[in-house]
């Protein structure tokens, strides 16, 4: 059990540092409130993060579409742009439509540990449960974090869902996101929303990305070519070769709604954080694991039981373009905002993975009439 002491200090997540837009950045559309999936009313964030010693690096995220006293259980549906990777539940959401319960992000190597503890939490917690198949997702850390230390325990897992709420989200190297890179430069946990205005009232789309993906000389940032022009700081190995150093990496991508819309219009929702990924120069390569969800609060408790009738609202079709578009703006904005949280960071065999120069990148964004002054 979580002490009310320890309960309490994980509550006080808060978001500290600039952020893209800070910085100058330039995206488009309309940001809510927080620009964050949080935005999205009901959803919460928790992470539990796991920065000690010389070579632990790693940790979990929990997104909870209506939150820890909620049954989480909304329409979903997922989409892979490339499979080198791993989220559990998908077969059951691609079945079904819905998701029941949290969606967890960590480390490659700690998908069965947060996976068991899931359940555990679940069973625990949520009444009437009878069974659980979560949503558990991971990236690699391996080249800061001691992999295979299996150092993500249970009790984390049930930490991090303990500090799970609304309101602003802390980014960069937290939660899942704490051992990871992206682009060469250090990276990790981000997030952003959009405003989507119809006929039919405003809705918001909220989006949180884990971030371990890329190669330099293909990041862009608000169509700018950052990659080529900042070609030190790169990854540094210390004490002994990495083979894993290498590796393409991956990014999980969650998607939130509050709009009125059906599983099958959530796959094509979610098919479209790929283009926010291609905007900041991904071209998905072999080794990335890039796996997206996608999910509506609009309605909730949609559980499996065997009767039932439900009140169903959707959005038609031809409404949809707006959410895609917000969809790619908002994924866009979180994965630069993970690597302008991130912080220069030293791990496993004394490996480096520096922070992106935030003097620098306002000073390329200039040059290229780019940064909003």
């Amino acid at each position: 059990m979580i002490s009310p002491l320890l309960m309490a200090l994980l509550a006080v997540q808060g978001a500290d540092g600039p952020r893209a837009r800070d910085l100058g950045v330039a995206f488009e559309g309309t940001p809510a409130p927080l620009n964050a999936i949080t935005d999205v009313a009901g959803v919460e964030v928790g992470h539990r993060t796991l920065n000690e010693g010389d070579d632990v690096r790693t940790g979990v995220t929990v997104v909870l579409p209506d939150g820890r006293r909620g049954r989480n259980q909304v329409f979903a549906a997922w989409f892979t742009l490339n499979a080198d990777g791993e989220m559990t539940g998908t077969t059951w959401i691609e079945e079904s439509g819905i998701l029941e319960g949290p969606i967890s992000i960590t480390n490659t190597h700690s998908v069965g540990t947060v996976h068991q503890a899931v359940i555990e939490w679940s069973v625990r917690n949520v009444e009437g449960l009878s069974w659980s198949l979560p949503v558990v997702a991971e990236t690699w850390d391996g080249m800061l974090n001691d992999i295979d230390g299996f150092h993500v325990e249970r009790e984390h897992v049930f930490e991090a869902i303990a500090a799970a709420r609304g309101g602003a989200v802390e980014e960069g190297s937290v939660g899942g996101g704490t051992g990871m890179r992206a682009y060469g430069f250090k990276a990790g946990i981000g997030t952003s929303s959009r405003l989507v205005e119809t006929v039919h009232g405003t809705f918001t789309v909220g989006v949180l990305v884990q971030a371990n993906y890329g190669s330099r000389e293909l990041l862009r940032v608000s169509g700018v070519p950052v990659g080529q022009e900042i070609t030190d700081l790169m990854p540094e190995f210390g004490t002994a070769a990495d083979g894993g150093g290498g590796r393409d990496g991956s990014i999980i991508i969650v998607v939130a709604t509050d709009a009125p819309v059906l599983p099958h219009q959530l796959k094509r929702i979610a098919k479209r954080a790929s283009l926010g990924l291609g905007r900041n120069g991904s071209v998905a390569s072999n080794g990335s694991g890039d796996i997206f969800i996608a999910f509506t609060t609009a309605v909730k408790n949609v559980g499996t039981e065997d009767d039932g009738l439900y009140d169903v609202r959707m959005l038609g079709n031809a409404e949809l373009t707006p959410f895609f578009k917000a969809t790619v703006e908002a994924t866009e904005e979180s994965i630069i905002n993970a690597l302008v949280a991130a912080e220069t960071m030293t791990g496993r065999n004394g490996n480096t993975v520096h922070a992106l120069p935030h003097d620098r990148l306002r000073s390329i964004l200039r040059k290229y009439g780019r940064l909003v002054e």
